[in-house]
């Protein structure tokens, strides 16, 4: 090789060498804009459920603020925790995300993982419905006071029922009797397979409570089978403004709901978090979003970031107190 050949051999190799030092001092987010591929959303429960759909939906609608097709994939099993470890334990860089949801928060204290809110980066709440207490229609309670008064009087003789033992609902009641000085126990829960089983249960007198979201018995309630006697929030139901709090009704501060919101895993970077928090946040304005939830009776709620983290610290610590109290804390 002549010497001219072997300068320009030199000179090239000179040059991918800077080259390749100058694309790796670029930062990838630099190189290619999040996201550049598509995105998984797992949703912790079953298809044809409530997080399921809401997961859908918003998978459908990030699509189009993103770019970038998100997947659905319903990863079940172990009471949730498949599903909320699947995305506990993803790669932390925005392309696994999922719906977290309430049983975050029951799971560790029922001694079925250690996973707890802190394991996840929160990107927004987005629905919370809020336990209520039904009664048939022709229930000789009138009031929420009356009917803790008649549990109290007579443990053991009034049965409950909403969700399987140990279920939302259930810590629900508990919770309610707890705060108001009576056994967790007192009303006896009956397991069921969800709300409407309950509901049914209730109308048929199998039962003479049901703790379920006010949204769950509202066909019922528009019906005139059931009355809901109050509330366990801190502010009424706007579509039930008749319906009393627990605070109005019993100077009972308890409150419980189910909730669900997307979160990632622990450790995604800044930059994807607030990319995939803006482009939610927009989603969860859009009429679409606000439409579909509202025909459906989800209830609506946005707390992005920190504020979800609170929301999950605050519902954990209400959960470990009354499974601790009914005896199901491990």
């Amino acid at each position: 090789m002549n010497n001219s050949k072997q300068f320009s051999m030199k000179c090239l190799s000179a040059f991918i060498g800077v080259i390749g030092l100058i694309l790796s001092l670029i930062s990838p987010s630099v190189m290619a804009a999040y996201p550049e591929r598509p995105i998984t959303l797992i949703v912790p429960w079953s298809a044809g459920g409530g997080t399921d759909a809401t997961g859908r939906m918003i998978a459908s609608l990030l699509e189009k603020e993103l770019g970038q097709t998100v997947n659905v994939v319903n990863r079940t099993g172990g009471s949730g925790v498949v599903g909320h470890s699947a995305i506990a334990t993803a790669k932390p860089d925005g392309y696994t995300i999922g719906v977290a949801t309430v049983e975050i928060g029951m799971m560790h204290w029922a001694g079925l993982t250690e996973l707890t809110g802190k394991d996840y980066t929160p990107i927004a709440l987005y629905n919370y419905d809020s336990a209520g207490f039904q009664v048939r229609a022709d229930s000789e309670w009138s009031t929420v006071q009356d009917a803790i008064d008649a549990i109290k009087a007579n443990p053991g003789e009034h049965k409950a029922s909403g969700t399987g033992q140990g279920g939302i609902w259930h810590l629900a009641l508990a919770g309610m009797l707890n705060a108001g000085g009576n056994s967790p126990d007192a009303a006896p829960w009956v397991p069921s397979k969800g709300a409407a089983p309950g509901l049914q249960e209730l109308v048929a007198g199998g039962v003479d409570i049901v703790t379920c979201s006010i949204v769950e018995a509202g066909a019922l309630i528009d019906a005139g089978k059931v009355k809901a006697l109050a509330i366990m929030d801190t502010d009424r139901n706007a579509a039930f403004p008749d319906v009393p709090t627990l605070k109005e009704a019993a100077d009972l501060d308890w409150q419980m709901a189910a909730w669900r919101g997307l979160a990632g895993p622990k450790g995604m970077p800044d930059d994807v978090t607030e990319t995939l928090t803006a482009a939610f946040e927009t989603v969860w304005n859009s009429a679409e979003f606000q439409e579909f939830m509202n025909g459906r009776g989800f209830g609506l709620v946005w707390k992005p970031g920190a504020e979800f983290s609170e929301w999950m610290e605050s519902s954990d610590a209400a959960l470990g107190t009354v499974m601790k109290a009914v005896g199901l804390a491990k």
